[in-house]
């Protein structure tokens, strides 16, 4: 289980579960300016270089890349991972979101946006709404920062500011959800930050939301060895105090990591929906990113991305 989360904590940009989602921006700006990005998002950059100093900036430095490579290898070829894994899972939702909107569903709800920003960058047919659920001031910073940079959105957005733990349903509703229009869901970096009791109430939620014809995806939990997990934060550390990376939040701290946590696709097909899973693992090999030995290919230890359609 966490040891960094409380049942009433709550953040801002820059700290705790809020600093992940900076962490998550800084990754799509890399992929943003390589040769030949897998995606691309404009905004990226813009929403990382107002958040103050982190190790985002490290992230985007290839100098100190390039050190810790020097440092330890494995650790670089773990960073690089990371960095394929946020670009390969951004792909995958993407593609989720195009094929809802190719299929007439104009109603959008991204659970937990933090920096997400597909209501401005992807190419939303008229008369689309995305609504983004998240902490009032992520939603704030991110609206103000895009706005200060002449972002607009492409399609409605409108922002629900509420905690998932408290009653997000009537949040949405009062912001114009309607409940009988067939809705696309995305649960994305969001499931491994609640316990196992939270992410079934999450998705009862969902369904009692969500009209024949919705659909749902999101990303899974992997569950990886109690010591393997040890090994790699205490490399992790060393690195961190070689690059001064001290203040570094350790996200590994701020997930559950919870036996009893149900199986999505599993759990989906038992309550109205239909669903297919593929492991993250599959589709970075399918994309050409992966990048880890052999050794690392226990197939529990990655997520998968699960999609489903309400019947």
């Amino acid at each position: 289980m966490s040891s960094l989360r409380t049942e009433d904590d709550t953040w801002d940009i820059a700290t705790s579960v809020g600093s992940t989602a900076v962490m998550v921006a800084a990754a799509r700006a890399a992929e943003t300016g390589k040769d030949d990005p897998l995606i691309r998002d404009p905004f990226a950059q813009v929403l990382v270089a107002g958040a103050g100093g982190g190790v985002w900036d490290v992230m985007l430095d290839p100098e100190v890349r390039a050190k810790v490579a020097d440092a330890d290898p494995e650790v670089a070829a773990i960073f690089e991972h990371m960095g394929n894994y946020q670009a390969v899972r951004t792909h995958f939702f993407d593609a989720y979101f195009a094929a809802a909107a190719a299929q007439g569903i104009r109603q959008i709800v991204i659970l937990a946006s933090g920096l997400d920003s597909r209501a401005y960058r992807l190419q939303w047919p008229a008369g689309t709404t995305v609504y983004e659920i998240d902490q009032p001031k992520v939603l704030e910073y991110k609206a103000a920062r895009l706005a200060e940079h002449g972002g607009l959105p492409s399609a409605k957005r409108v922002a629900v500011s509420v905690d998932l733990r408290h009653d997000w349903p009537a949040a949405l509703r009062a912001a114009g959800f309607d409940p009988g229009s067939p809705t696309a869901w995305l649960a994305e970096g969001l499931l491994m930050y609640l316990p196992a009791d939270a992410q079934d109430r999450l998705f009862e939620q969902i369904t009692a939301l969500s009209a024949p014809g919705s659909r749902v995806s999101a990303e899974t939990v992997g569950v990886q060895a109690d010591e393997r997990r040890a090994q790699m934060r205490e490399r992790f550390e060393r690195v961190r105090e070689q690059f001064g990376m001290e203040d570094a939040v350790d996200v590994a701290e701020l997930m559950y990591n919870d036996p009893d946590r149900a199986n999505v696709a599993e759990w989906l097909d038992g309550h109205g929906w239909r669903s297919s899973a593929v492991t993250s693992q599959a589709e970075m090999r399918r994309l050409g990113r992966w990048v880890l030995p052999a050794e690392y290919s226990n197939d529990e230890g990655f997520s998968e991305f699960v999609v489903a359609e309400k019947v």
